[in-house]
């Protein structure tokens, strides 16, 4: 009887561990909000660069999820990513809105940022953000510095 006793209480843990994994797995590739009766309307964006951006990053509002990236393709007629949005049918945006690449945290998670404008219509199925600011590369902030430093210093030897 004590045997079968800690067989169950070892399953359970096992069962409780399993549970654990897959949670954080959601949670590692933003699937964790996965819902398969969430309404959505489709919009899009263009960006010149889209630095880290992947598919089923957060679409955020006031630093809440108010949608997931869809799908990134490459445009070969602007030379820029066309970047589809799933936005939730809840949050309803202008259509003069904007849309930045933001990273959050030290890791660099990127996620898209929108700023609601003031237009009286808002944004429905197959409409285009046109406002855009695409990613921060850091190498070339850096380098930019670099060159701005360097050439300063040759200003002042003269």
């Amino acid at each position: 009887m004590q045997r079968k006793t800690l067989d169950v209480w070892v399953g359970l843990f096992v069962l409780l561990g399993a549970a654990a994994l897959i949670f954080l797995a959601l949670k590692a590739g933003n699937m964790s909000s996965f819902s398969f009766s969430q309404k959505t309307y489709a919009i899009t964006t263009k960006f010149d660069n889209i630095g880290g951006l992947k598919a089923r990053a957060a679409v955020k509002s006031a630093g809440v999820v108010v949608g997931r990236v869809d799908s990134i393709r490459f445009d070969d007629k602007t030379f820029q990513a066309v970047v589809t949005l799933n936005m939730d049918e809840r949050y309803q945006f202008p259509k003069d809105s904007s849309a930045k690449i933001l990273t959050s945290g030290l890791l660099g998670e990127q996620y898209i940022g929108i700023e609601p404008g003031g237009d009286v219509k808002n944004l429905a199925t197959g409409d285009t953000i046109k406002l855009t600011q695409s990613a921060i590369v850091l190498e070339n902030l850096i380098s930019q510095f670099l060159y701005s430093k360097a050439a300063e210093g040759k200003d002042n030897s003269k």
